[in-house]
């Protein structure tokens, strides 16, 4: 059966992109953890389909302030992936880089969103790579695009981009532990209906037409 949104994927379905998920959120914590010059690893990663506003409360509400990652995914799947960068992982990757920190995203700099969008990038390109190999398709990513902005705004890229075709999104969360510190990882992906179907197919769990 080919699916018309995220809320009729099969058990058999979630349980195969949940292990995408994990694999590709190890290979993120590798990448980060290369970057960044200190042993990451990531905790329990939790793979859900939510709705919009579900995942807006998930990552911490509508109106609350953050920075964000967005990179377009072009080839045999379309849609976009997104790295949320919650203050905590902010200041990770600002003070292993440049050594310093920042109190509020109003403080950020040039060097210090350059720093972040690299990694952001690299996060995204790393999990992107595992879900190529692991289902044997070309993906292409578009140069990527940092904003700081409210929560609520930054989520209406997907909802603009994608609403029209569900009401679901794809988030991929747990913590990095670093340092003996825990920091919260949220990872948003949205491949089109389109290329969900595709993406089953390629991985053997779709049952076709």
């Amino acid at each position: 059966m080919i699916i018309k949104s995220y809320d009729q994927l099969s058990s058999l379905e979630l349980d195969t992109l949940k292990e995408i998920g994990s694999i590709g959120t190890g290979n993120a914590a590798t990448s980060l953890s290369a970057l960044i010059g200190v042993p990451v690893r990531i905790q329990m990663p939790e793979v859900r389909i939510m709705g919009y506003n579900e995942a807006i409360e998930w990552i911490g509400g509508p109106e609350e302030i953050t920075a964000g990652v967005l990179v377009g995914m072009s080839g045999q799947i379309s849609g976009i992936m997104l790295s949320v960068q919650q203050l905590e992982f902010v200041n990770l990757v600002l003070e292993s880089m440049l050594g310093q920190s920042v109190k509020d995203y109003m403080e950020l700099q040039e060097m210090e969103s350059s720093a972040l969008t690299e990694v952001g990038n690299i996060m995204i390109s790393t999990f992107i790579n595992a879900l190529s190999g692991l289902a044997d398709i070309d993906i292409e990513l578009t140069v990527p695009a940092f904003t700081v902005d409210m929560q609520g705004a930054i989520m209406a890229v997907p909802m603009a981009e994608y609403g029209g075709q569900s009401d679901y999104i794809m988030t991929i969360g747990g913590d990095f532990v670093c340092n003996g510190q825990k920091i919260p990882c949220r990872l948003l992906l949205s491949p089109d209906i389109r290329s969900l179907n595709f993406l089953l197919r390629k991985l053997g769990v779709d049952s076709g037409e």
